[in-house]
């Protein structure tokens, strides 16, 4: 067996890719989401799809006694995780002035801290055993400033410094630390998306905004992720760009005012 992987985020959308990849490559799974439900359904799925052992524990990334118990669990099961892959994660978008304290901290409690608290009581084990990856989901606007989705921005900037930090304390113990970054990604992220606006309908043009955009034909999907993810695995990259992401990023280094007018004019609607 090729080893167990942990999966935040796995009942739908890029982490159920990210499982499916792992699963076809032999991994036993513990797989990790708030719905119960669903979640099950995956594992059960992967499990008789590929005849390797899956584990679904529901956890809400935000607690993290939830989080502690996950990987107490799946060490029980497996005895060892040799990758976590960090990725229940939320979007959001308005002028940042609309945001209230508790979007702030939905945004950041699920985005960072769920990243955090996987890490932390992960850690020690990966410590002990002397070898382990970690892979935290990141995206685009963790390397571009994007107008009009500061929480969203302001969390994915802070994974890409947690991850190179990480990257570079962890690498001589042993433990490889990467990040992939996606552009915007054909998922269901609108099921849990926060949209704010200057009124309601400043709101829901930029809800419709991006249905209309996700319905593009060029935009990637949760299995381009998954390919990258299993690239920074295999390959020990630090970091991953999928498909459109790495053009962005050279444009923005690049020419980075026109970059930030143009997002900010992409994403302004009725905001004066």
């Amino acid at each position: 067996m090729a080893g167990t992987a942990l999966i935040t985020g796995a009942s739908q959308g890029i982490g159920k890719a990210i499982a499916h990849k792992f699963a076809q490559k032999g991994y036993d799974l513990v797989l990790a989401a708030r719905g119960a439900e669903r979640l099950t359904a995956v594992a059960d799925s992967l499990r008789s799809r590929y005849a390797i052992a899956t584990l679904p524990v529901p956890t809400d990334v935000q607690v993290p006694e939830q989080v502690a118990t996950l990987i107490q669990a799946a060490i029980t099961r497996f005895n060892t995780v040799d990758v976590l892959v960090n990725n229940a994660g939320i979007y959001i978008s308005g002028p940042v002035e609309t945001f209230t304290l508790e979007d702030w901290h939905q945004a950041i409690d699920t985005n960072l801290w769920g990243y955090i608290h996987s890490i932390h009581f992960l850690l020690p084990h990966l410590l002990e055993q002397g070898q382990g990856t970690i892979v935290n989901i990141s995206s685009i606007g963790g390397k571009v400033p994007l107008s009009y989705l500061a929480p969203y921005t302001t969390t994915k900037f802070a994974i890409d410094g947690l991850t190179q930090a990480l990257h570079s304390e962890l690498h001589p113990k042993g433990i490889h630390v990467c990040a992939v970054y996606p552009n915007l990604i054909k998922t269901s992220f609108l099921e849990r998306a926060i949209f704010r606006g200057v009124n309601e309908a400043d709101q829901q043009e930029r809800r419709h905004q991006v249905e209309n955009l996700l319905n593009n034909p060029l935009v990637e999907t949760p299995d381009d992720v998954a390919v990258a993810v299993w690239d920074a695995v295999q390959s020990q990259k630090e970091k991953v760009y999928v498909g459109s992401a790495k053009a962005t990023v050279a444009f923005h280094s690049a020419l980075p005012q026109l970059t930030r007018w143009m997002t900010r004019k992409v994403f302004q609607h009725r905001d004066s």
